[in-house]
């Protein structure tokens, strides 16, 4: 981020980098159509023509900001290499539910505009949906929570819809149960439902 008045000359990857962090942090207060090139070239204190630069367009650089969120997700809400699988979920969701509350702005807007946008913006969102429900599957390989069969993916998916709206919701209203009860129901739910198939 700039400090007002200084400019700061930066290699090239560095810049991308620096710019793709502002875009997530201002992405975390506006929705993504409210993000202008104007509005991120006076944050960084740089051109505009420099943003055009690195990412072509309004539109490249709100994808690129996007990816760089759910790669960001992906990252953070890894579960840790050790303990039960259980527990390790229930750490995942825990980091999940953290970042979505972190970056509620930004969360809601990549699930409405994935609902209603573009197909570029579908794509990255269900990349990351995918990427964090096949981590299911991986970090269990065992079989002890979950056994990997298209029926148990079926049911994670949808549990995934499920668990996302749940968190959204309750970011609207937390008094409705303790942030430790939600992610019980989330964790405990999962192998319930997968057991009805």
């Amino acid at each position: 981020m700039k400090i007002r008045g200084v400019r700061t000359r930066l290699s090239p990857d560095a810049r991308r980098a620096q710019l793709l962090e502002l875009g997530a942090h201002l992405f975390a207060t506006r929705s993504v159509d409210e993000i202008s090139i104007d509005v991120l070239a006076e944050e960084a204190g740089i051109s505009r023509g420099l943003i055009y630069h690195y990412f072509g367009s309004k539109q490249d650089f709100r994808l690129a900001v996007i990816r760089h969120a759910v790669e960001d997700l992906v990252e953070q809400t890894a579960p840790p290499a050790d303990g039960e699988p259980l527990e390790r979920m229930l750490i995942s969701l825990g980091v999940y539910v953290d970042y979505v509350l972190a970056n509620l702005t930004l969360y809601r807007s990549l699930v409405r505009a994935a609902a209603g946008g573009t197909d570029e913006i579908r794509a990255l969102y269900d990349e990351g949906r995918f990427a964090l429900t096949d981590r299911i599957f991986r970090e269990d390989a065992a079989g002890e929570i979950l056994t990997d069969t298209p029926q148990a993916r079926l049911v994670v998916r949808g549990w995934s819809a499920m668990a996302e709206e749940m968190v959204l919701t309750w970011a609207d209203d937390p008094s409705v149960m303790s942030r430790d009860e939600l992610l019980s129901v989330l964790a405990l739910s999962l192998p319930a439902v997968v057991d009805l198939t």
